[in-house]
């Protein structure tokens, strides 16, 4: 072991507070991997949860672990709790959240010296398991590589695993593995027949039963100032393009009530509140809620606002408790553009949000656009630049543009149209930066590039599992040279992912229900 790795992982946790320490004595370890950096890594509401859940259960003790180098030894990775490397545990759990982190799945299991594929474990290996919001819309780019997948939420679906767990080491692993795949939304690759019914998604019908906030406080994340508490799941917007809205139906809130318990106790910790669900000013109770908070003296944040859900009254207790950022994401620069899209909301309705959160002066107003969009002509992209121009007239302060590309998934109404290329991706793009460029707002874009190797990935198959596998294990790294020669050398292209999909194709990720 490299005392410097370890070293570092202890310095880590010195900056944490709030991460759980167990002896290992009597209980079934479980290394919980998030397949990305530490800072983006807890920053994700949903590792922490999982977190918490595993170790509240006592006979489990659940460590950390990121593929990042900084935690990678000459044995692989290692765990942040007690610095063990991934193999000495019998079961490693992955919270997949982004489908470009599938790489790194692969590439923490191979050099953690963990049998790549689940056909090539034997007793004695770790069980490998995978959950969270990509692998529930498709888990099959990964199905050679896990050997059970967790598909929707976890909150219910946790303990039962955990009774299954409880027999390793000592039952054989294929044992295991049936009784896994009779917890419902359980998707166990090897023992799935096609004649098998879909693997139905888990979901909690009682949030209040479930609360969700931060559990690790540390300033190295995006967050780091924050205690995040999630209000809600499901969204009741129309929006065609939105995973989330499929994902995590139907719509569903904690009461006011227990959130405000929840920010008490966060206040032990921070100041700053970020309030967290797919659409937060559509919360119900929204400005009571804000106001509740103000009173007990948080600043508060919002992730994510609607044009047509805001409220003066909301803004000035968002103006209140210090709020600096006011997120928008109109999507697209035309209001038909918009409506095609599902989300009908018109140039006037965004105006008038903009020049109501001037008023309020709150400084700093970000708003998100994607590029690429079913329908989307010259015109629509030329029109966000100008959306954004008549936005930097009517609001003194910071503007930035975040632009990302549509990226067609599983499950919504767009699950089977073309993806745009990324020449043509890139053409619009490099247009707009420089047209957004002339306002003199900040902006921020996506790799057209990569997001065309994630579409491939969103709407793959098994076949692209060697193609996965051969980037993970280049000692290049994952680059996209290097994505694009095992692809070539699997025989496929990007092209047979991202074109439109026929009306008579069985889709891969049928193997699920959302």
């Amino acid at each position: 072991m490299d005392w410097k790795t370890v070293a570092r992982a202890r310095a880590i946790l010195e900056r944490e507070s709030g991460y759980v320490l167990k002896d290992w004595g009597g209980r079934v370890p479980v290394a919980l991997v998030y397949p990305n950096s530490y800072f983006v890594g807890m920053s994700n509401l949903g590792f922490q949860t999982v977190y918490r859940l595993f170790n509240a259960e006592a006979d489990i003790v659940c460590e950390r672990a990121f593929a990042d180098e900084a935690l990678l030894d000459r044995d692989g990775y290692i765990s942040l709790e007690s610095q063990r490397p991934l193999s000495d545990f019998p079961v490693v759990a992955f919270s997949v959240s982004y489908e470009l982190d599938y790489f790194r799945v692969a590439s923490v299991l191979h050099r953690s010296r963990i049998p790549l594929y689940s056909e090539d474990r034997e007793d004695g290996d770790p069980l490998v398991l995978a959950g969270g919001p990509a692998v529930s819309a498709n888990p099959e780019p990964l199905s050679p590589l896990v050997d059970a997948f967790v598909i929707g939420e976890a909150e219910e679906a946790i303990p039962q695993v955990v009774s299954v767990l409880r027999g390793l080491p000592l039952r054989p692993r294929d044992e295991i593995l049936r009784e896994l795949k009779g917890i419902p939304g359980l998707y166990v690759p090897a023992l799935h027949h096609p004649e098998d019914p879909p693997v139905p998604r888990r979901w909690v019908r009682d949030l209040d039963a479930h609360p969700t906030h931060t559990v690790i406080f540390t300033e190295d994340t995006e967050f780091g100032d924050m205690f995040l508490i999630e209000v809600g799941r499901g969204c009741g917007r129309t929006c065609l393009f939105c995973l989330a809205r499929r994902l995590y139906r139907p719509v569903r809130e904690r009461s006011v009530e227990v959130i405000l318990a929840q920010a008490k106790e966060g206040l032990r910790f921070r100041r700053a509140v970020g309030l967290v669900s797919p659409a937060t000013s559509d919360y119900s109770r929204i400005e009571e809620l804000a106001e509740g908070l103000l009173a007990l003296g948080v600043r508060l944040s919002l992730s994510s606002l609607r044009a047509d859900s805001l409220s003066p009254r909301l803004l000035e207790a968002l103006a209140r408790s210090g709020t600096r950022t006011v997120t928008i994401a109109p999507e697209a620069g035309t209001e038909r553009l918009r409506r095609l899209i599902g989300k009908p909301i018109g140039d006037d309705e965004l105006l008038q949000a903009v020049e109501l959160v001037a008023r309020h002066r709150l400084p700093r107003l970000k708003l998100y656009f994607m590029v690429g969009l079913p329908g989307e002509e010259d015109e629509d992209v030329n029109a966000i630049a100008s959306l954004v121009g008549e936005i930097r007239r009517r609001f003194e302060g910071e503007v930035a543009v975040t632009l990302s590309c549509f990226v067609p998934k599983p499950h919504t109404p767009f699950q089977r149209v073309a993806m745009a290329p990324a020449r043509l991706l890139r053409k619009r793009m490099n247009r707009l930066k420089r047209e957004l460029g002339r306002l003199g707002v900040e902006v921020s874009a996506e790799s057209p590039a990569w997001a065309v190797v994630q579409g491939v990935l969103s709407r793959g198959d098994r076949r692209l599992d060697p193609v996965i596998a051969q980037v993970a294990r280049s000692e290049e790294g994952i680059t996209l040279r290097n994505w694009k020669q095992a692809l070539e050398n699997a025989g496929l292209t990007e092209e047979e992912f991202t074109g439109e999909r026929p009306r008579t194709e069985v889709l891969p990720w049928s193997v699920v229900r959302v």
